[in-house]
């Protein structure tokens, strides 16, 4: 299991990924997720994966060289593609050709071929695009509405992304709402885990050098796992108990419903739901 997040907003970009793999409470291994394919002023891309580790290694080392038919022009490939959308068709092709090699020898052993990937960055003079590719290789792309894509274990970090991100987000704050999205993850599994990389991406710079390893003595992050918990404790003592009782309470809690009856009890063996 793993988990990533990556953030499209209007500042630019944002990339978090974990780093643990694991087969079984004792073999666990560390291996990145994220790799940056990167030439300086041209084009900046980042991806991310989550799934069978062999099939999301196959598929790095495939893409670098993937090339897609392109009629009597050349064929596309990441370092030539002209826009995030091809290079991502470029990615999906890889992909494929993963399955088509591997898939039915892992067919015959029993195992799902499975993976999922984040891809996104910035060719030339076009806007930052971000795209969550999926196993058979087509993907959707990152909107207004919908400025990030998770991958992995994904429900524990989400409720901190939904209410705090929208594409009007500076970068630094969305760096640390990603950071306590994998806080959440990290408390509530274990096969999520450090060391984390950290990426930050400016809108048309094709080029970053902010990019941080994150492991268990980080200030910063030790920082936000600290601090996060103790506000969330803070908040969630000043919010009022219930109140069962009568009487004049703030917020009562013991109030007809418009619409539903209250839960009846059975008392006794005729008696009836319906």
């Amino acid at each position: 299991m793993t988990y990533c997040v990556g953030i499209r907003l209007n500042a630019g970009l944002v990339f978090l990924s974990d780093s643990r793999t694991n087969a079984g409470l004792d073999a666990i291994s560390t291996f990145r997720k994220m790799i940056v394919y990167e030439q300086p002023g041209e084009r900046f891309m980042v991806l991310m994966s989550a799934g069978n580790l062999s099939i999301s290694q196959s598929v790095r080392e495939i893409l670098q060289v993937e090339k897609l038919a392109n009629g009597d022009e050349e064929p596309i490939t990441i370092w030539n593609a002209k826009s995030m959308f091809e290079a991502t068709r470029v990615l999906g092709s890889a992909v494929r050709r993963v399955y088509d090699q591997d898939g039915p020898s892992l067919k015959a052993a029993g195992i799902d071929f499975n993976c999922s990937m984040i891809f996104g960055g910035q060719i030339g003079n076009e806007a930052m695009r971000l795209f969550l590719v999926y196993s058979a290789g087509n993907f959707i792309e990152a909107t207004r509405e919908t400025c990030f894509f998770q991958i992995g274990e994904s429900k524990y970090g989400k409720p901190i992304l939904d209410r705090v991100l929208t594409p009007g987000t500076p970068l630094d704050e969305a760096a640390k709402c990603a950071l306590v999205s994998m806080d959440s993850t990290l408390k509530s599994n274990l096969s999520v885990g450090l060391p984390l990389d950290l990426m930050v991406y400016e809108r048309d710079s094709l080029q970053s050098n902010r990019i941080a390893v994150i492991d268990d003595h980080n200030p910063y992050f030790r920082m936000i796992h600290n601090t996060w918990g103790q506000r969330l404790r803070e908040v969630f003592e000043g919010i009022d108990d219930p109140h069962w009782g009568g009487g004049d309470a703030v917020h009562p809690l013991l109030t007809p419903s418009h619409r539903y009856e209250p839960m009846r009890k059975i008392q006794g063996p005729d008696e009836k739901i319906v």
